[in-house]
Formats: C-alpha cells, sequence, structure tokens
C-alpha cells in the first residue's frame, strides 16, 4: 500500500505498493527539464517531454501519487466542473470551444497511452449524466445543453439515470472514461525511466534561482535545468498565484452495493457543493465510489461530519453492504474558472500547472500537452487560454513578499512542560486543538499513545494561523491550503518549511 498525505486510506492506495525508481540522479549533469511533483501532471508532463527529446528529470516530495493522485476519484471527463455556459459568459464561445477542445484531445491522449503501452489500470469507457432536481437547476441545465452543444460536445436529454434518485431533467454526455489513476501514473513512469527519465523520490523542492539556468535547491542536495516545472498542484514558496487560487477539500467514499447495483456512467447533480457518482472495478471487485461536500480548506470546524453527512447522503439513496474506503482530497480552484498553464508569473524559466478545480484527470493531461509544446517551440491555440500571466499583480504583492520571508514566531529558549500541555488542553486521544498559554498560541496534537505534540500555529508560508482537521489528523493552512501531519512536517505545499516545534519536558516529581 502507498502513503498519502492524509491518515485515511483511499481505494486507489491499496491496490498498488510503492514506486520503486530505477534510475539515478545526477547532480553534476544539466538537465534540460526538472519537473517538481510525482503525481499525474508531473508525470505525464516528463514522459512527452523526454519522448520529445529533452532530458528530465522528476523531484518528488514524498512517493509517486502522494498527493491528490491518490485520492481522486480520477472522473476523465469532457463534462467539466464549471460548465460550458459559464466559461462562455465569463470569456467567450470561441474560448468554450477551445477549452473543449483541449479537454477532448486530453482524454484521447490518456486513451491512446493506455493502448500504446498496453496500460492494465481497469479503464473503462462510458458516458456522463448531469441531473437537475429543482426547476432552477431545470433552467440551468438547459443553459448548460446548449453552451455544451456549441463548444462541440453533443448531448442529449435522457429520461432515466442509472442511480436511484429522483430528478427532473438529465443530460447526458458520451466519450468519458474512468480508471485506477495511481496504476495508469506507475505505467507512464515505467516508460518514462526506459525512455531514459529520472525519478527521485523523497526530495522536496525549497527554492530555484534563475540565472543563465535554474538551480533548484531541494532536500538531498542541489539540482540544475534549463527549465523547471511547477506540478505540485500548487507552486511552493509566496507567489502571485497563491493569491488567486482558493484551496477547497473534497470527500469520497468507496463503497461495496448489495445486489450488484453499480451504475456504468459518470453522474452528477448540480448542488452546491455537488455530489458526484461513479462505478470502479479492481481486480474483479466493483466498488460505488461517491463524493461530495466540498469545502474551503480548514474552513469546516468538522471534517468528520463532513464524511458522516456524506454516508447519510449515500444510505438515503443506496443499499448499503459496506463503506469500504473513506477520504478527502485538495484541488484549487481559480476565479475564472479555468486553469494556469504555462510560465509562473514574473519568471522566464520556470513553469507551473495548477488551478484544476475538480477536473484534474483530463486538466494533468492539458497541461503535459501544453508545457511540452511550448517548451518545444511548437505552437499551440491553447497558449493564451490558460496563461497564469492573464492575471494582475496586486499592488501590494512585492511588499508582502518581504515582509513574509519569516513570519514565525519562534520559541527559542522556551520549554514547556508535558503536564502543562495536559492540563492546558485538557486532549482526547486522537484529539488536536489551538491553545492559548501565556498569550502564545500552540498546537497540540496527543497521539494514540497518549504522547503530545506541541507546534507553532502559525504557518511559515505567509503567517496564516492552521486549523485541526480531525477527519485527517492534520493542521491545515485556510489561507493558502498548505497541510502538515500532526508532528509538524509538510505534507502539502505551497509552504516548503515545517511547523516549528515546541520543545516538551516532563516534571520531575519531588520527594
Amino acid at each position: 500500500m502507498i502513503q498519502r498525505d492524509g491518515c485515511n486510506t483511499s481505494l486507489w492506495q491499496d491496490s498498488v505498493d510503492d514506486y520503486r525508481p530505477v534510475s539515478k540522479a545526477d547532480y553534476s549533469t544539466l538537465y534540460d527539464v526538472v519537473i517538481a511533483g510525482g503525481g499525474i501532471t508531473g508525470i505525464t508532463t516528463a514522459l512527452l517531454m523526454q519522448n520529445a527529446g529533452l532530458k528530465c528529470l522528476v523531484l518528488e516530495a514524498n512517493s509517486l501519487c502522494f498527493g491528490t493522485t491518490g485520492g481522486t476519484t480520477a472522473h476523465i471527463n469532457t463534462l467539466l466542473d464549471v460548465p460550458y455556459s459559464t466559461i462562455e459568459k465569463k470569456f467567450s464561445k470561441e474560448k468554450a470551444k477551445l477549452v473543449a477542445d483541449s479537454v477532448k484531445e486530453a482524454v484521447a491522449t490518456i486513451k491512446k497511452h493506455i493502448g500504446k503501452y498496453d496500460i492494465d489500470c481497469d479503464f473503462e469507457e462510458t458516458t456522463a449524466t448531469l441531473f437537475a432536481k429543482t426547476d432552477k437547476q431545470k433552467d440551468e441545465l438547459d443553459k448548460i445543453s446548449q453552451a455544451t452543444s456549441d463548444a462541440g460536445i453533443a448531448n442529449e436529454f435522457v429520461k432515466k439515470i442509472s442511480i436511484p434518485v429522483k430528478f427532473l431533467k438529465a443530460m447526458k454526455v458520451d466519450g468519458q472514461a474512468k480508471f485506477n489513476p495511481v496504476r495508469y501514473v506507475y505505467a507512464l513512469a515505467d516508460e518514462f525511466e526506459k525512455a531514459g527519465g529520472v525519478i527521485v523520490q523523497e526530495c522536496r523542492v525549497v527554492g530555484a534561482d534563475e540565472t543563465e539556468n535554474v538551480e533548484i535547491q531541494t532536500s538531498k542536495g542541489k539540482y540544475k535545468g534549463r527549465f523547471l516545472v511547477y506540478a505540485t498542484h500548487i507552486p511552493p514558496g509566496v507567489n502571485l498565484l497563491h493569491f488567486r487560487c482558493v484551496p477547497q477539500r473534497s470527500y469520497a467514499m468507496a463503497i461495496k452495493l448489495k445486489e450488484d447495483k453499480y451504475p456504468g456512467d459518470l453522474l452528477y447533480d448540480m448542488y452546491d457543493p455537488y455530489h458526484y457518482y461513479r462505478t470502479q472495478e479492481i481486480d474483479g471487485e466493483k466498488y460505488f465510489i461517491v463524493g461530495g461536500e466540498d469545502h474551503k480548506t480548514a474552513h469546516e470546524e468538522n471534517q468528520e461530519y463532513c464524511l458522516l453527512k456524506l454516508e447519510s447522503h449515500v444510505r438515503k439513496y443506496f443499499d448499503v453492504e459496506e463503506i469500504a474506503y473513506k477520504w478527502s482530497s485538495q484541488y484549487y480552484e481559480s476565479p475564472d474558472g479555468l486553469p494556469y498553464i504555462g510560465q509562473l508569473p514574473g519568471h522566464e524559466k520556470i513553469y507551473v500547472a495548477t488551478g484544476y478545480g475538480g477536473n484534474g484527470m483530463p486538466y494533468s493531461t492539458v497541461s503535459a500537452l501544453l508545457l511540452t509544446r511550448m517548451l518545444t517551440n511548437e505552437d499551440s491555440p491553447y497558449r493564451n487560454l490558460y496563461d497564469p500571466n492573464r492575471l494582475k499583480p496586486v499592488a501590494s504583492f512585492s511588499s508582502f513578499i518581504s515582509h513574509n520571508v519569516d513570519v514565525v514566531k519562534q520559541f527559542a529558549g522556551r520549554i514547556f512542560s508535558g503536564e502543562q500541555m495536559h492540563q492546558l488542553a485538557e486532549l482526547a486521544t486522537g484529539e488536536g486543538k489551538i491553545v492559548e498559554f501565556e498569550d502564545e498560541k500552540i498546537a497540540i496534537y496527543k497521539d494514540e499513545q497518549g504522547k503530545v505534540h506541541a507546534l507553532s500555529p502559525i504557518c511559515p508560508h505567509a503567517g496564516c494561523e492552521v486549523k485541526w482537521n480531525n477527519a485527517e489528523l492534520t493542521w491545515d493552512c485556510p489561507c493558502h491550503g498548505s497541510r502538515f501531519s500532526y508532528d509538524g512536517s509538510v505534507m502539502n505545499g505551497p509552504t516548503t518549511k515545517d511547523l516549528s516545534k515546541i520543545s516538551l519536558r516532563e516534571l520531575v516529581n519531588k520527594e
């Protein structure tokens, strides 16, 4: 089983073992492209670039698929979370069609990879159904249908859907798919290494300097590349995109249903947040995957309650035999609904792919195709569409960066006793909370063995105060989505630094 960024196990984690690279990195080599991030975006990008004649190095902070790829629900869709009616309204009909063209190419590329490399990832082509349950949603669905057609994606209204949920109107779209994302990524990683690419795991990128080339500072030393691509879901450090991407958490369950009544298509309701449904077969076993209850990261007091609400929704409509897996995952939304793919604002040799919303499967491959074309000097009709530089910097951004280089209040020389922590927090086993002690705030967690872990609650990225996630047992930042394990170590960027630890000592009883 692979590890990922939370204490709950996803369906995909149990389907593979840890990936073990066979390639070796060389600190003296000038790579053409260094890719930070070993999820579906990073590995797809690396393979496409390596096959295009570029010498590539992948640096993964943990292990392949540790982050969102290991927690996705893996809908391969052209029917997007942000509907074409919204894209058309915010941009134009022409740009909505460009978006549709780009995701159709991405879906076709995933299918081509599976055939070309004979990948066993339980891939299956299917349809997608979007259904309305209220009169308002019904009117909106009419607009979505027309805009989807205008964008070049055929659709039709249907009278029946494959799940026992009452609805007023439903729209079906062909050309969708589903698969096991981790097995797919592992297969692409194998092909990347066979093509001469290099993968380094447990190697966090902590900084990059642009000179004649790009010098990349990591937890394992310095590497050099002509270009650097951040395929890390959100770029690390402090940059403009952090103020234009909203971190969100979504919840998912993989369920065993009674009487083998598993729907074959992808389905979506139209609430905000919406629910999404599909079936996945892994090694002959079927699982019904349901997701939803999304919220902004660290803006929900009780994340475990979100899982309970999702389970209640499932049991209301479906005959459940067993909740086999439950987990949550993180994604980032851009304000205009389209991802940012291209040069990182303010940089010439550093590229980025972020802001996918809930459509990481198609947009990961859109990113890989576009970035490969950009770095091999090929034209692409999507370059301006997804350009991160469509954003305008906020006036105070430069001063913000200089002010927040080191925002963490250090507890140098302060030693607290475990007894003080216990008395202060009154923690149950497995509980975390932020408490005040002598005008200082402290993040405290008591593990299953009764050991207390005390940290500064100040996120080292931009000085925001972290919040406890009781579903995944992590400290999450409500500002830009950085996440930390209960012991303070980084699990998700954009921060590159751990939470500061506070020393504890046990009081010695005196006779």
